[in-house]
């Protein structure tokens, strides 16, 4: 059998970290690896796999579509791609979309648009990841994944999460566009402050600058509703999707809203694969099944149980858990993240360790009571399987 760690560590680029397992293939909320051990899948590939794998809807759509017309230039339409377009704008109530193939296109974007307003500023928050080309690597607020590659783009500022630190911020007008994730994914599923959405859209409003949401992980009806702005009542100027609008496809979009739409003229954006018949045909097939069968519905109630179970599993590890719908957060009193995701591979169970101090969970959106009861009992047990010398506390000390 092929030593398939041998041969990522021989051909793959360093900045690849050694893979967990070598998946085969999947189906639901399962995967195997090559050597047949099944894992229920509460990554999704981090908020992707919205349909699970190898849902049939999206395999059929795929596989009509690779047989009709995989891609043209974009000196062509074609049906799935402005059949996209026209589902997008209608499910968020935006005017245009700008299709790309991932969320750090999207978001690359949105810089482009910000930039044509003639304005000099860009702000974003502190621990915000919006990718790693150049353009949004200069948004992330984290300076460890920034410092290497310097310097960046000009007139990029980091704030603090608070509604003081935007509001001083914005006082000289100058400001093109805030670009913000309405739930922090990359740093643990951390919620911004409350009503900082709304906030941060009477402020941008008032001082002229465009309110731009990143729901590359939020979005596609993840955090129950089929977009976390939608919770708060608000309308952007922009968005940026991916992830989970393609289902496990690799597509992105940006939706603008209102004055924002005509920003963008010819020649000023483009993209080889944005938006081909292919791509577009699953996430149109993506969304379809999720609007079908009412899997934002199923987000918000399978969300809301997942956190009342964790909650009862009364482990002294668990702080706090943050998040909407099916992607939450789960805080830890130690930084155990890492060896608490560890137990839990070796249990069956794929879970991500965001950071040392917390586990971001992001399943697919089609779970029900038989994941949710296997997934309990198993972090459970990752959780006590973390060893005592790690710990302040006695994790067996339930009170």
């Amino acid at each position: 059998m092929t030593d398939y760690q041998e041969l990522f560590s021989r051909v793959m680029m360093k900045s690849a970290p050694a893979p967990l397992a070598v998946l085969a293939r999947g189906e639901g909320a399962r995967v195997w690896d090559v050597d047949g051990t099944e894992y229920l899948d509460f990554l999704a590939g981090i908020a992707v796999n919205a349909l699970g794998h190898a849902h049939p809807v999206f395999v059929d759509a795929v596989s009509r579509q690779a047989a009709r017309l995989a891609h043209v230039s974009n000196y062509f339409a074609t049906e799935p791609q402005l059949e996209l377009a026209d589902r997008l704008t209608r499910l968020s109530g935006g005017d245009r979309v700008f299709l790309c193939n991932s969320g750090t296109e999207a978001i690359e974007a949105a810089v482009k648009l910000a930039r044509l307003t003639g304005k000099p500023r860009i702000l974003a928050l502190e621990n915000g990841f919006h990718g790693r080309t150049m353009g949004s690597l200069s948004l992330t607020g984290k300076p460890a994944l920034r410092t290497p590659f310097q310097p960046l783009l000009p007139g990029v500022e980091h704030l603090p999460s608070s509604i003081e630190a935007l509001e001083a911020a914005l006082v000289a007008g100058d400001v093109a566009a805030l670009v913000v994730e309405p739930i922090k994914g990359e740093a643990g599923v951390v919620e911004l402050p409350e009503g900082y959405l709304r906030a941060a859209r009477e402020l941008t409003t008032r001082h002229g600058a465009l309110l731009i949401l990143d729901e590359i992980q939020t979005g596609a009806g993840r955090t129950g509703d089929w977009f976390a702005f939608q919770h708060e009542g608000i309308v952007p100027d922009a968005i940026a999707l991916a992830k989970g609008i393609g289902g496990g496809f690799p597509i992105g979009a940006l939706m603008t809203f209102g004055a924002a739409s005509e920003l963008f003229g010819p020649g000023h954006h483009g993209s080889t694969f944005g938006g081909n018949p292919l791509a577009a045909s699953a996430a149109n097939a993506v969304l379809g099944e999720i609007e079908r069968a009412d899997l934002v519905g199923n987000a918000r109630t399978r969300g809301a149980e997942l956190r009342a179970r964790i909650e009862l599993i009364g482990s002294p590890l668990v702080t706090d858990i943050q998040g909407r719908g099916l992607l939450l957060g789960v805080g830890l009193a130690e930084p155990v993240a890492g060896i608490v995701a560890s137990r839990a591979l070796d249990r069956g169970l794929i879970i991500n360790a965001a950071n040392e101090y917390r586990i971001r969970l992001a399943p697919p959106l089609i779970i029900g009571d038989e994941e949710l009861h296997e997934f309990t009992r198993l972090f459970a047990e990752a959780l006590q399987a973390v060893p005592s010398n790690y710990l302040h506390t006695d994790p067996g000390d339930t009170a």
